[in-house]
């Protein structure tokens, strides 16, 4: 097993990605080295493997334009280009939905890549992300490797403990290569 090595700039961007790293520690990297902070998880990443490949700064993506300000939302009125969650559009969808409405990640994904459909389309897309949700239908995105490792875990270990996940995880965090959970990481559970 190699040991996972301490992020600085002597390491070069394939060792770097073969191990993980929390975004704590990618953006305290950054500050040191002068590189941009902002934005998701994968993008910092990607910033600092450039960084460490060839010495320059990649600056941050270019931000967003505004969002179109719509002054009343209904059923058949068209999700804008750029759209952007905001209390208008949690208030329209808590009244068309109920109070346990929420602005899921899966169903924004959905808002920002559905401009031009209507908000009808979008309540009915909600149900279905929901019943999805409840068949263990979905996908965890990438950056939230940790969630995936435990709901993997948990999907091969009944009877285990939230307790014997992390253990597991901060066992297979500290490996080269990939963060997903394989039986062989229950060796962490044998200390």
């Amino acid at each position: 097993m190699t040991e996972r090595p301490v992020l600085d700039r002597n390491l070069n961007s394939k060792t770097f990605r073969d191990f993980y790293y929390l975004k704590e520690e990618l953006v305290d990297f950054c500050r040191k080295n002068g590189l941009p902070t902002s934005g998701g998880k994968i993008e910092i990443t990607d910033r600092i493997a450039y960084f460490l490949d060839t010495g320059k700064i990649l600056s941050a993506a270019a931000a967003k334009k505004k969002a179109v300000v719509i002054s009343d939302i209904r059923e058949d009125t068209k999700i804008e280009p750029d759209f952007v969650c905001s209390e208008k559009h949690r208030a329209f969808f808590k009244e068309q939905i109920g109070n346990s409405f929420s602005f899921n990640v899966a169903f924004q994904k959905w808002l920002k890549g559905n401009a031009g459909k209507t908000y009808r389309d979008a309540i009915v897309a909600y149900y279905q992300i929901i019943e999805d949700k409840k068949k263990g239908n979905t996908k965890i995105d990438r950056q939230f490797e940790y969630n995936t490792y435990i709901r993997d875990f948990f999907a091969d270990n009944q009877g285990k403990s939230l307790e014997d996940a992390i253990r597991c995880w901060k066992y297979k965090k500290q490996l080269q290569g990939h963060n997903r959970y394989e039986q062989s990481d229950l060796a962490a559970l044998e200390d």
